[in-house]
């Protein structure tokens, strides 16, 4: 339940995006878009952690804001996933994504805060 509750996240976060910044964009029905968000779970879960290892220095150096550079390749790793599998979510360019990907942290973030994990229970249990 916890892993549609994600994806229903992704997708709203997806989605403000997409209505909020002019160079992302969107063509298609919900189950599609749906499928851009679980891509798009897919890559955070995948790759983000493997560019944040290989970034490390320079997330060091800036004291974390390169997560923001890093947020917006992931995002424009995922218009170029979504144009080769034609999945009609568009991606203008680095300043979109970077600003797409500001709206998507957080809008998943204000989302997020409504969402009890499963671990809630144990933690009221322990105390």
């Amino acid at each position: 339940m916890y892993l549609l509750l994600r994806l229903l996240i992704n997708a709203g976060a997806l989605w403000a995006a997409t209505t909020l910044v002019a160079g992302i964009s969107f063509t298609g029905d919900l189950p599609r878009f749906l499928v851009v968000a679980l891509v798009f779970g897919l890559l955070n879960a995948l790759v983000r952690p493997i560019l944040l290892l290989l970034s490390l220095p320079l997330l060091i150096l800036t004291l974390g804001l390169f997560t923001f550079v890093l947020n917006a390749a992931i995002l424009m790793l995922l218009g170029a996933l979504s144009e080769g599998l034609g999945l009609g979510f568009h991606v203008a360019g680095f300043f979109p994504a970077f600003v797409g990907a500001l709206i998507v942290t957080v809008v998943s973030f204000l989302l997020s805060v409504f969402v009890k994990s499963g671990n809630d229970k144990q933690t009221v249990a322990r105390s």
